[in-house]
């Protein structure tokens, strides 16, 4: 069973991935982490393992809904190896947050 943080992709897939701070506004989950005012200023994706070549790939990043979360473009990847991918935003309050999601590539 995968948590809500975990997805699964094929190598060969390209496939988009958002972090969304502001879940709750945005149209899904249950609360806000941003103030009202608040909006992302900065982001920076970290994708671990890094494998030569075959490794899961940042296609693109984007600031979507308005500055409230942060969208990312994944793809290639090596089969059967787990990936983390994190976010590190920074807020124009200057505030910081990080979250992580893992893609399982797997040939399907």
């Amino acid at each position: 069973m995968t948590s809500p943080n975990t997805f699964i992709k094929d190598p060969n897939a390209v496939l988009d991935y958002k972090f969304d701070w502001k879940p709750l506004t945005n149209g899904s989950g249950d609360s806000d982490w941003l103030d009202t005012a608040e909006t992302i200023t900065a982001a920076t994706i970290t994708i671990t393992p890094t494998v030569a070549v075959t490794g899961l790939i940042k296609d693109s990043q984007s600031l979507t809904d308005t500055s409230t979360s942060v969208t990312v473009w994944l793809s290639s990847g090596t089969d059967n190896v787990d990936y983390t991918v994190a976010c590190k935003i920074v807020t124009n309050a200057l505030r910081t947050d990080e979250r992580t999601i893992t893609i399982q590539v797997r040939n399907r």
